[in-house]
Formats: structure tokens, sequence, C-alpha cells
């Protein structure tokens, strides 16, 4: 039996809805799952497979009410609600959308930084009010601007590329990247600390995963370190931010304005630090939620799960 929670109709695409029946195997799909531990526990007693999202946490204490379970496969691509340390003593495979969304959450990104050089919606309501401000909403140009990057990864270099195309200058911070990998060498990116990435960039934006060197990243000494003026984007995990911090630093005006599409609680709740301040654009975890990307998501990933069944080898095996 394979289990299946916490999706959004979108995100079990055609694609993977359509192997999944073609497989002949009992398919149990219920978005609401997660919210109910006893009855996905009772479910969990008969699956071989279980397919996520970012909910439910597949800890050691659910994995232990899995006796059957073989592989656990992830919609996406961070894998931070998998302990992957307990999977891996059960002998649970564990595959994820690898890149399957990653030109869709570098799209966000330049929309992202478009979005606040030229304030469109912005000019659309102080159009519709009546307004014909033309000073006020010149804007800027990404033209010869600095991108810096935390973490220049499989989208990190997919944003670098395209910020290129805009003549930006890309700048970035990855411990785990060499001077001669693809990145700097052949697209032109200078590997600098992180200190002097946040020193020199009107742009950031962060392509790191949740670890716990990488919890509260962006906190009050390294938001200081920012231009003045700079925006921060952060498309990762909400956790990377410590949102506490952002607030002061946005009152201070470094940096001016952030982009955030995840929080450190999804979704935020009503005490909310960051929802009624001016100086930021919130959405809803939406970056690599492209129906493009989506499809791409559920084959890779509902294909990888029916593989392991079968007793191949996962294409995105983590």
């Amino acid at each position: 039996m394979i289990v299946v929670t916490e999706m959004l109709t979108e995100m079990l695409a055609d694609s993977g809805a359509q192997l999944l029946t073609d497989s002949g195997r009992r398919v149990v799909a219920d978005e609401t799952l997660w919210r109910e531990p006893a009855q996905l526990r009772g479910l969990l007693s008969e699956a071989e497979a279980l397919i996520v999202g970012n909910q439910p946490r597949v800890d050691a204490e659910l994995l232990q009410a899995a006796p059957q379970l073989r592989v656990i496969g992830r919609l996406g691509v961070g894998l931070d609600n998998i302990d992957l340390a307990a999977a891996r003593e059960r002998g649970i495979a564990v595959t994820a959308g690898r890149n399957a969304n990653a030109i869709a959450v570098t799209e966000y990104v330049l929309a992202a930084m478009l979005h606040v050089a030229r304030e469109l919606t912005a000019a659309d309501v102080s159009v519709r009010a009546g307004e014909w401000d033309r000073t006020r909403f010149g804007g800027h140009e990404l033209w010869g601007k600095t991108l810096g990057l935390v973490g220049a990864g499989e989208i990190g270099r997919r944003v670098a590329q395209r910020a290129r195309a805009f003549d930006m200058v890309v700048v970035a911070h990855d411990p785990l990247v060499g001077p001669y990998d693809f990145a700097p060498a052949e697209q032109g990116i200078a590997l600098l600390q992180l200190v002097e990435v946040l020193a020199r960039a009107d742009y950031v934006s962060l392509h790191v995963p949740l670890l716990a060197a990488t919890r509260h990243l962006m906190n009050r000494e390294t938001l200081a370190r920012m231009r003045p003026g700079a925006v921060l984007i952060n498309t990762s995990r909400g956790a990377i931010v410590d949102e506490a911090a952002l607030r002061e630093a946005l009152d201070g005006g470094r940096p001016r304005f952030a982009v955030l599409d995840v929080r450190e609680q999804e979704p935020p709740g009503p005490d909310d630090v960051l929802r009624g301040h001016r100086g930021v654009l919130l959405t809803p975890h939406i970056a690599g939620l492209t129906a493009e990307a989506q499809e791409r998501i559920a084959w890779l990933v509902v294909g990888d799960v029916l593989r392991v069944l079968d007793g191949e080898r996962a294409i995105g095996a983590v």
C-alpha cells in the first residue's frame, strides 16, 4: 500500500497521479492525514511507501508505526521534515524531487528583484486611485547591481546565469563550492566570505538547506552587515532567517526590503511580527509550485517510489 499525505491538489500533478493509477497498487491519498496522527499511524501499519510534502514530520516515532515501509518520497527538495538517520537505520530509501523545481524557484527570484526594482503593483494601485505620479514610480534598474547568493548550488547557479543576462555582478558564499567548480569558473561568480557578500550585494538571495549550521544564519549580526537599502530574498527555508531580528533590521533600513516565500512557522500565527510591516512582500511558499515544476516533481518522486518497490534504485535517492 502507498500512503500519500499533505498534498494540495496541484502537488500531485497528472503525471504522478497517472503513475499511481497505472501501478495497480492500493493507494490512500488524503491531504489531511498529517493533521490526524492516529489515522496516519494506522494506515502506515500496512504501508510499503509514504509520499509527503512539507508535512508531516517523519521522525523515528512515526517510522515505528510503519514496520513494512520501504521508501519515503518527498514532493520537493527540502528534507528537514524527514529524519534521515532514522530512515537509514531502518534501511528505508528516501527520494526527493531533486532539481525538479529549480527553474520555478529561479524565476521567482528574478520576479522578486524586478518587483522591488519597478514597483509595478504599487504603481497600478496609484493609477487606479486616480493618480499619475511618474516621478515616484520611476524605479531602479537591475543593470550594474550586485546580486549576492548565499548558496551556489543548483538553484543558485541558475539564478546567477539569468542575473548575468541583466548584466548584474554576481558574488556568492558557499563553503562547498571551489574556485574551479562550474559556478565560479564558467559563470564568473566571485566566491567570497559571507560578510563580504552581505556588504557588497544590493540583492541577497538565500539558497541553503535548513541545517543546524544554517538555522538563523541571517540574524542580528549578519543582517547588520547588509548594505543600507539592500533587499533580502528567501526561497529556501523560513528558519534560515531570524524573523524577530529581521523586523528590527527592516525598521533600521538594513535591509530596506525583504521578499519572503518561506516562514519560520507555516502558516504564520496571528502574532506574526512581519505581516503588518510595509517593508516585506510575503507569499505562501509558492516559489517552486509552478504547474511545470509540479509535473516534473510528481513524475520523478512517484516514479522513484515505484522503482524502489520494484527493486530498482531511485533516480533522486538521497
